[in-house]
């Protein structure tokens, strides 16, 4: 019995494979198909959505931020990046936590030479503190003309 039901459950979607693509041959043993019209519409909307998805989008790359603090004290490392974020609003602040310390970096630099920039005037307002500008990943939005088509 269950090898009865078996045999009818596979011959059923058997039939419903068969059904689903129409396959054709000619005389010279090419396979011919035959699809809807709409997929080859479908397909072309799905590719302008992915090119303007990664247009703007932001990208991660190897660049520079600045390391404005490294510190075993949570408050101590919130407080700066606080501080960094309302000195500096249009320069974007990350707090990375790797065991046991907090580290405050600001910014994505394609360059040393744009970061120095931004070191030197951090580095005016907090004399103090070890600022220096290390190698990280950055997140980056390309430009209008870098688009690749």
């Amino acid at each position: 019995m269950r090898i009865l039901l078996l045999f009818m459950v596979f011959a059923f979607t058997a039939t419903i494979n068969l059904t689903a693509q129409y396959l054709a041959t000619d005389t010279f043993g090419s396979v011919i198909v035959k699809k809807d019209p709409r997929l080859d519409v479908l397909s072309s909307k799905q590719t302008e959505i992915n090119k303007r998805a990664a247009r703007s989008g932001t990208r991660r790359i190897r660049g520079y931020r600045i390391q404005a603090a490294n510190t075993q004290n949570r408050d101590e490392a919130n407080a700066v990046k606080a501080e960094m974020l309302r000195r500096f609003p249009d320069e974007k602040s990350y707090l990375l936590y790797q065991a046991p310390n907090y580290r405050v970096r600001v910014g994505n630099f394609l360059t040393q030479k744009e970061a120095q920039t931004m070191r030197k005037m951090i580095s005016a307002l907090y004399p103090q503190r070890g600022i220096f500008i290390v190698s990280d990943i950055i997140e980056y939005t390309p430009k209008e003309e870098e688009w690749e088509d």
